[in-house]
């Protein structure tokens, strides 16, 4: 028997249950409208589709679905998919309007930073691969911001990798529910920019910069957690010390 969960959450509150599939049957959470749900379940293809007729803007919200895998020793573990982020608007979608790929050598490492421009809505998967296969290790997505314009948005990821793995090609590839492309990383339109060059002429504009200060930052940060870990170490050496002379005075 399938049991699959369909829950609603909208932006800074708890995931609530819309409704639930057991037997076949599909029961509604009260406070819902019945006539406006349906879900259909495909066991071949392994995929349950939520569909919600005549959408209001109350229905924006991200919606997760949810299913009861049984284990052994009749232990069972609810499984959450990613979620799907409704918007809902009178603004017509827009893919981006720039993407590209800045390069940056750092003593033994390279880092591949990809930005996405102008698009909408702010909903859009940013992944890097080598030899079509997904790169997950040393990889950073930031959040979506706004640019300058309140109904555009921008989003900035990188990718860190040994200095020997200069001559491989790797890709930044998005998707947009109005476009999907792969940038390589191995092209002439791939711009370098030198250690001091990072927050003065590359990185001049604002998308960019905010880049820069994070990375600066994120380096500040690092350094001062190494800095705080010593000091107390210090001072819990110097504790032991005081308390082992009280102890054999």
């Amino acid at each position: 028997d399938i049991v699959i969960h369909w829950y609603k959450q909208k932006e800074g509150e708890a995931p609530e249950r819309l409704l639930f599939v057991s037997g076949g049957k599909v029961a509604i959470e009260s406070g819902f409208q019945e006539n406006r749900y349906m879900t259909e379940i495909s066991s071949v293809q392994k995929r349950c589709v939520l569909t919600i007729k005549d959408v209001i803007p109350d229905d924006a919200a991200t919606y997760y679905c949810a299913y009861w895998d049984p284990h052994l020793w009749s232990t069972w573990i609810k499984y959450f998919g990613m979620g799907t982020k409704l918007i809902v608007s009178e603004k017509r979608s827009s893919p981006p309007k720039n993407s590209e790929i800045l390069q940056k050598k750092h003593e033994n490492q390279i880092m591949y930073v990809c930005f996405i421009e102008k698009f909408y809505p702010e909903v859009i998967r940013v992944t890097w691969t080598e030899d079509k296969k997904e790169v997950t290790d040393n990889v950073v997505k930031g959040d979506t911001w706004q640019s300058t314009k309140e109904d555009e948005y921008s989003i900035a990821s990188w990718l860190t990798v040994p200095a020997e793995s200069e001559d491989k090609k790797y890709y930044c590839k998005y998707e947009h529910e109005e476009k999907t492309t792969s940038l390589p990383t191995q092209v002439d339109s791939v711009k370098t920019a030198s250690q001091e060059e990072d927050c003065r002429t590359v990185f001049n504009r604002g998308n960019l910069m905010h880049f820069c200060r994070l990375f600066v930052t994120d380096q500040l940060m690092h350094r001062t957690a190494y800095l705080v870990y010593i000091i107390l170490l210090l001072k819990s050496s110097m504790y032991n010390i005081i308390i082992l002379f009280f102890i054999y005075r």
